[in-house]
């Protein structure tokens, strides 16, 4: 173990693509962000693959890189993550499918992965609806975060080798379009129930706002390795959203829920910035989450993106570092792009800056996309930040 502790801000979302209406710089370059610039200014920056080809481009796949997982003997599809996130334990025949609440125009197209930002109040009485409509012995829906919640197959006849599409990568399809499909021989079944599910969901939640469902990522209980056991160490995770915490319950890390913490532009950002200085006394390494800019991306808002930056430099990532101590280091990054240009994820590697006691910065003086190409710590990939930052 390293003789300091150390702080990861993670930004989801945050890098982008250069935009005329900034005079061709990114959001990141053009928004007021000291902090994150002190980070690389006393530190070294470089680039980070966390999307790699032959994989979903997707937050738990993302997240999973940066705290140095094995892509191809880890990962089990976002499903099972959110219900360990939720308590919830998955039997040998249950499968977890991440399920978004969404909205739907009259003609079948998906206008909103979120319903409309559905609120927590009403996406559990949405959920209850359903299971009352829907629910059986085999089928179970279950409540999270606002739209983010799970669908739960019970039975040896139900399979994970599923084809799907992410909800957040098709605003202005038809939902017919993008239905589940099998992927091989014995997943039919699966794949019909889904289809089954989802238009029968349209007709239970017909008249309202949010009137979609949308199964996706679904799998069983992994087996991730424990970043605590393998650098041997505490380590914590803080974020609003269900993904990020039951990546954190399987991958060792200690999970600490804020108060007000909404996985949206209006979480509380005092509380997480509060939370992890606290957690300094207990834990070696923490991983400070933020949701708000990929909101804000996918719905392609140019104006809350600088905002939801501008929040993250100082009421996160300058608080922490405000009040934290000389004997931490820290790393800021996002887990991948949303270009507001699509609205969608991509695999661009991403900006990542650590700054860590002791050790000379390289010549960067900015935290930002084309900065961090040519920084010193070149490009990474795999374990090779986790094993920067703990080994």
């Amino acid at each position: 173990m390293k003789p300091y502790k150390t702080i990861l801000f993670l930004g989801d979302g945050m890098a982008d693509e250069p935009i005329a209406e900034l005079n061709n710089r990114t959001p990141l370059q053009a928004a007021n962000t000291p902090n994150m610039d002190k980070i690389a200014a006393k530190g070294r920056s470089g680039t980070f693959l966390s999307l790699p080809d032959g994989f979903p481009t997707s937050s738990d796949v993302a997240n999973m890189s940066v705290l140095g997982g094995d892509l191809a003997t880890e990962l089990c599809g976002r499903g099972p993550l959110e219900a360990a996130s939720q308590g919830i334990v998955l039997e040998p025949n249950q499968i977890a499918f991440r399920m978004n609440i969404t909205s739907v125009d009259d003609q079948g197209i998906l206008r909103d992965f979120s319903g409309g930002h559905i609120s927590q109040e009403d996406a559990e009485e949405t959920i209850a609806l359903l299971n009352r409509e829907l629910g059986s012995e085999k089928v179970r829906f279950a409540p999270g975060v606002s739209y983010r919640n799970l669908l739960i197959l019970t039975g040896d006849e139900f399979s994970a080798d599923i084809s799907y599409h992410k909800p957040d990568d098709n605003h202005g399809v038809l939902v017919a379009e993008r239905l589940p499909q099998a992927k091989g021989d014995g997943s039919e079944v699966t794949a019909a129930l889904l289809c089954d599910l989802i238009s029968k969901a349209a007709e239970v939640l017909r008249g309202r706002q949010a009137n979609g469902i949308w199964p996706w990522s679904g799998g069983r209980t992994g087996n991730l390795h424990s970043v605590s056991e393998r650098y041997g160490l505490k380590a914590a995770v803080i974020s609003a959203v269900d993904v990020i915490k039951g990546l954190g319950c399987c991958m060792g890390l200690d999970v600490i829920n804020v108060p007000g913490a909404t996985g949206y532009i209006d979480t509380n950002y005092e509380g997480k910035a509060d939370a992890a200085v606290k957690a300094l006394e207990n834990y070696d390494f923490i991983y400070v989450h933020v949701e708000a800019m990929d909101e804000v991306s996918h719905a392609q808002d140019l104006k809350l993106k600088l905002q939801a930056l501008e929040d993250f430099d100082s009421r996160i990532v300058g608080r922490v570092m405000q009040s934290a101590g000389e004997n931490v280091a820290f790393c800021v990054l996002p887990d991948h792009p949303v270009p507001l240009a699509t609205g969608k994820h991509t695999r661009t590697p991403v900006p990542v800056a650590v700054w860590q006691p002791g050790v000379e910065p390289d010549s960067i003086q900015s935290y930002d996309e084309l900065s961090a190409q040519t920084g010193a710590l070149g490009y990474l990939k795999g374990s090779d930040l986790m094993d920067l930052l703990l080994r």
